[in-house]
């Protein structure tokens, strides 16, 4: 059974060309993407504003336990890829010049097949695996015990006699790089194919060419990513109501300009 799994994979990923890149290519997804949202601004920001209202119900409810908040947030980062299908979904039509708004939203979360849920779970299933392991680095090495993200400021981050918040960096991005290239371009690839030529593994796999073939490019990408979302994050979570849309239409782009079905 896994060997017809893999061999599915691998003949639905070979289906797919990838296009090469510049290093800079990122600042024209970023273009496109800041194009599409003013072309739907309505449907674009009112996703950005509910990311923004999500994440402020998490602040609201975990503040004061730094393993909950902790969690509820890798979740909350490691998701955002599925939670952006209406975005990608809106930019799809944009290119088609097709009309658009909060319908074309609803009906991208109305999928005929579960291939978007099956990402949704294995996603949910790296958070939850990140989340154990941030929590026995912490718990196993830290010089005291953390309970509130105040502790972990000052007894992780602010701590000068230990390089523990480093050692915890640097495992997030190790756990985080593969969770980035499987789903990079393979969401947008899932919304923007039928079932019957991409599943899950074919677009985890055709994800990982992408980043493995363009590993500067990529790499760039990766960090506006991340920088624009700590952005967002560190406004008191408003930016994320521009900055959200923006990097989803600017991820559809991604997709576009790195993948092609060699039939089309």
């Amino acid at each position: 059974m896994p060997n017809r799994f893999s061999e599915r994979a691998l003949r639905e990923s070979q289906a797919f060309g990838v296009r090469q890149a510049p290093i800079l290519r990122p600042l024209g997804w970023l273009a496109h993407g800041w194009h599409d949202l003013w072309q739907a601004p309505l449907a674009s920001l009112a996703q950005g504003l509910v990311m923004a209202l999500f994440g402020a119900l998490l602040l609201a409810v975990a503040h004061d336990r730094f393993w909950l908040l902790s969690g509820a947030f890798s979740g909350f980062l490691l998701l955002a890829p599925v939670m952006a299908t209406g975005l990608y979904a809106l930019s799809r039509d944009i290119d088609r010049n097709l009309p658009v708004g909060l319908s074309t939203v609803w009906l991208a979360w109305h999928p005929r097949d579960g291939r978007l849920i099956v990402f949704g779970i294995l996603l949910a299933v790296a958070g939850t695996g990140w989340v154990l392991c941030s929590a026995a680095l912490i718990t196993g090495f830290a010089p005291e015990p953390i309970v509130t993200p105040r502790d972990f400021l000052l007894k992780v981050v602010l701590n000068e006699q230990s390089s523990l918040f480093e050692t915890w960096l640097g495992l997030g991005a190790l756990l985080a790089a593969p969770v980035f290239a499987s789903s990079v371009v393979a969401i947008p690839a899932l919304l923007d194919q039928p079932a019957d030529r991409l599943g899950v593994y074919g677009a985890v796999l055709t994800s990982w060419r992408v980043v493995l073939e363009h590993p500067a490019p990529m790499a760039l990408w990766a960090a506006l990513l991340m920088g624009l979302t700590t952005l967002g994050l560190a406004t008191a979570l408003l930016g994320l109501i521009v900055i959200v849309p923006w990097l989803g239409h600017a991820s559809w782009h991604a997709y576009r300009d790195l993948v092609r079905h060699r039939s089309d």
